[in-house]
């Protein structure tokens, strides 16, 4: 079957949208400057954990406060995670490869990216931070009655805190569902594969 020639104004069209995607670039180095700002906002928070909540009354140190401090700077860590995860898996699938083969940093998951697999680990960083902020809700309304209880300028209800709970919920089967469907994708690309070099031969 021969492959009718394209004309030149067909390539054309087709060179500018695959040029396009150099769009993209700008977007992935803003995302770097929003990790930047993460970074100062982790070492502030960090600050404010030494100083006023270790070292401001060392003698009253209270463990609940501890504890929400250091939940508030692990979410810091997973969302720039997840920054991570977008800027350098968004920019290797969808507008260059990044030439880090060798590379003794390179990510593990780098090698092996794609839409699919982006999804999920996204989906899974998602779950994470849900997982943390839930956290923090259970630690602040320990001794939350019918009515709700006010924590740091912040009011809980049960419904409110169900919501939380049904809502992490929906992350979890989104998530699972993702999985599900990149397995299913693999499997019936194995199988054409399979097909194909069965008919080969």
């Amino acid at each position: 079957m021969e492959t009718r020639p394209q004309n030149s104004w067909a390539r054309a069209i087709g060179s500018l949208i695959f040029v396009s995607r150099w769009l993209q670039a700008p977007l992935y180095l803003g995302l770097i400057v929003a990790q930047l700002v993460y970074v100062v906002v982790f070492m502030v928070e960090l600050w404010h954990l030494i100083a006023e909540d270790v070292f401001g009354d060392i003698t009253h140190i209270e463990e609940a406060t501890i504890m929400l401090t250091v939940l508030g700077l692990i979410d810091v860590v997973m969302i720039a995670n997840l920054l991570i995860m977008v800027i350098i898996g968004g920019y290797e699938t969808f507008v260059s490869r990044i030439n880090t083969d060798g590379h003794p940093d390179q990510p593990e998951w780098l090698s092996h990216v794609n839409a699919n697999v982006l999804k999920v680990k996204l989906a899974m960083a998602i779950i994470g931070i849900s997982s943390i902020h839930l956290l923090k809700t259970f630690i602040e309304v320990g001794g939350m009655s019918e009515s709700g209880i006010n924590e740091d300028g912040a009011r809980y209800t049960p419904t409110g805190v169900l919501w939380q709970v049904v809502i992490h919920c929906v992350f979890i089967l989104s998530a699972l569902a993702l999985a599900w469907i990149d397995k299913m994708s693999q499997s019936t690309a194995k199988a054409a594969h399979a097909a194909a070099q069965t008919a080969a031969h």
